[in-house]
């Protein structure tokens, strides 16, 4: 009986496919009537005419959530020769690539959800929907998806954003909300000359009056020198935030590591950014990550009582526990210093030991957990570091992989919007902007001055 269900449950999925596919294919085929007559015999689009075809053209090679239909046509020819074809039914549907919009929609989230591979994809398209699509046309649609999709994704991000301060705002605890910004690189492997190069990703979060982190938004870049592109990103990201936020600003903190780009940008830009509205210095508070400070202090117990040792061991963890503690950067760096005039060192632990001695006394005034932790700040850059991961690691590191720029930032901007929780509702515009609205009949067209301009 088990076998006998299963069956019949499987032959009506393929049944009910098979119907929906048929169905979609002739709805799609009755838009476009028969009689050539019934349509403009001539079309401007682009500031370019176009001259209807009396037949209509076959195109076999539909794919949709269904499977793959056939769809008749009529074609319009443009007016100079050399150029192609246009196919206004097909404008209209929000073809790409012979490709419907719902199509895709799921493959934009199959290819950037994270252990995807083309292979992968290809296969799940196969069994789920019953199209068979190659590599070159399934990279072409991702493309063109992701071209549409970026100039979106801020106006959406920022969206989420506002409704988290909102929620923030009216939120229970004794501390003021805060927006936390973070920055971190990672390595990729460049497909070309199959070297290894840093990349960055940047995050933005809102935590409410208790603490509690509501949501992060994420931005991501493919390996670029001086990573001016990610400076323009997160900046103009901020810039719209700010321009839109009507309520109390929150606390403002960036935390991150002291890594030579991590701290350029909030020494370049950062610290002299000003509200867009009333153009006053924002406040920002400089967090270095607890983290990385830590790795200092296990650096230092090291060269002071050796690899290993129980007492350098006992020796970290009460320092660590003291470095969030008042004043606790000064505390740990007078106790290495006492220990370090005690004892006799070799020259590689000395250096060892100063190397990361002086990376906690330049930045005392950026370790002040004590203060940062009663103010709900965030100690360390734990949230940005995840990005990494998520963001690249768990989809463009997998095993073997190798990037070119351009399809690394080709997952990549799909890959920030679905992470961001934003996908739908940029997905959404995009379907709104779909409509191709310089197509129009040449007569109403040519009454427009700017279209004869043009």
């Amino acid at each position: 009986m088990r076998l006998g269900f299963f069956a019949l449950e499987s032959g009506l999925l393929a049944v009910v496919r098979e119907f929906g596919r048929v169905l979609l294919e002739a709805v799609l085929n009755a838009f476009e009537p028969d009689d050539p007559a019934s349509l403009p015999r001539d079309l401007w689009f682009q500031a370019s005419g176009y001259r209807r075809r009396e037949k209509k053209t076959r195109n076999a090679h539909v794919a949709t959530l269904l499977g793959t239909i056939v769809l008749w046509r009529r074609g319009y020819r443009s007016w100079d020769q050399g150029e192609r074809a246009i196919f206004p039914l097909e404008m209209l549907l929000g073809l790409s690539e012979s490709v419907s919009p719902a199509l895709a929609d799921w493959l934009g989230r199959a290819m950037a959800e994270a252990g995807a591979t083309q292979d992968r994809v290809l296969a799940r398209l196969k069994q789920e929907c019953g199209v068979a699509m190659g590599v070159q046309r399934l990279r072409a649609c991702l493309e063109k998806l992701s071209e549409a999709l970026s100039p979106l994704r801020q106006a959406q991000q920022v969206d989420v954003l506002l409704d988290a301060l909102k929620q923030a705002q009216t939120s229970r605890g004794n501390r003021q909300p805060v927006l936390s910004v973070g920055r971190d690189g990672i390595t990729l492997r460049e497909y070309t000359h199959r070297c290894f190069e840093v990349a960055t990703a940047a995050t933005v979060s809102i935590y409410d009056r208790a603490g509690q982190r509501l949501t992060t938004v994420y931005l991501a870049w493919p390996p670029e020198l001086g990573q001016a592109t990610m400076d323009k990103l997160l900046t103009a990201l901020l810039t719209e935030l700010f321009a839109r936020w009507e309520g109390p600003l929150p606390r403002l903190a960036y935390v991150a590591d002291a890594g030579s780009h991590e701290s350029g940008y909030f020494d370049r830009v950062l610290r002299h950014l000003r509200h867009p509205r009333t153009k006053k210095r924002l406040k920002w508070t400089r967090v270095v990550d607890f983290f990385h400070a830590a790795e200092r202090v296990w650096s230092m117990a090291e060269a002071l009582f050796g690899s290993g040792t129980r007492e350098g061991h006992a020796w970290a963890r009460r320092m660590l526990k003291l470095l969030k503690k008042p004043g606790g950067p000064s505390r740990v760096l007078h106790s290495a210093a006492a220990l370090f005039h005690r004892r006799a060192l070799s020259k590689t632990r000395t250096a060892d030991f100063w190397k990361a001695y002086r990376y906690l006394q330049k930045r005392t005034k950026q370790m002040r957990y004590a203060q940062y932790a009663s103010l709900h700040i965030p100690l360390g850059s734990g949230v940005t570091e995840a990005a990494c991961k998520t963001l690249f690691t768990q989809r463009l590191k997998l095993s073997g992989m190798r990037w070119s720029r351009r399809g690394a930032q080709t997952i990549l901007s799909l890959r920030m919007i679905l992470l961001s929780g934003t996908w739908q509702a940029t997905f959404a515009v995009h379907l709104n902007n779909l409509y191709p609205t310089e197509l129009q009949p040449y007569a109403a067209a040519h009454q427009n001055p700017a279209n004869i301009a043009a």
